[in-house]
């Protein structure tokens, strides 16, 4: 049950770590400077080119004194965050040009138009895939096993390797992220329904 607790634990917070970053950089990338811009899109190139168990690795490795479940939620924010920031950016880019015209035309400042008009459409055309996204970490949550952290499938390992019963309790934590999973992955599609996608 802790194993769960811990996966848990680092789907949720990673997930908000790349929810809050994704929409950062998405804004961030917004802007005219180039000097902005151009070093955001190399750093979100890089981590979505290179595979997470290094990431981890080389950051377990660099912040050795850390608590490596802080190490991994982190990790996991920032490369979810790398691909929620071009889903976000494609959810702004989907608001109609006639929305922003309006803004200006009632004289409206960047950060009420950002608030009021901008982000609740762009949000709402990517909850679903913000959804998937979340589902997906979870499922990922096992690469922690790389820097130590205790998640559900290390933990099964573990039992497994005291009782010599490996096909039960890896079948135990399948069944698990599946009972977790489908329901929320049904829950992602009506929503989606009810949103019109």
């Amino acid at each position: 049950m802790d194993g769960f607790k811990t996966t848990l634990l680092a789907t949720v917070f990673g997930i908000l770590v790349a929810a809050v970053l994704g929409l950062i950089v998405a804004m961030a990338n917004r802007t005219p400077s180039r000097f902005v811009t151009v070093p955001l899109r190399v750093v979100v190139e890089f981590i979505r080119s290179t595979p997470m168990l290094v990431q981890l690795a080389f950051a377990y490795a660099i912040f050795n004194t850390v608590d490596p479940l802080t190490i991994g939620i982190v990790v996991l924010g920032i490369h979810y965050a790398s691909y929620l920031s071009e889903v976000y950016r494609a959810g702004i880019d989907a608001v109609p040009r006639g929305q922003w015209e309006a803004c200006r035309a009632l004289s409206m400042s960047p950060r009420r138009t950002w608030q009021a008009v901008i982000l609740p459409q762009a949000v709402r055309n990517v909850l679903p895939a913000l959804g998937n996204y979340a589902i997906a970490m979870f499922k990922e949550t096992p690469f922690l096993a790389v820097i130590t952290v205790a998640e559900m499938v290390s933990k099964a390992r573990e039992y497994g390797s005291d009782h010599f019963a490996y096909t039960e309790t890896f079948t135990l934590a399948g069944l698990i992220f599946l009972v977790a999973s489908y329901p929320t992955s049904l829950l992602m599609r009506k929503l989606e329904k009810r949103l019109g996608h």
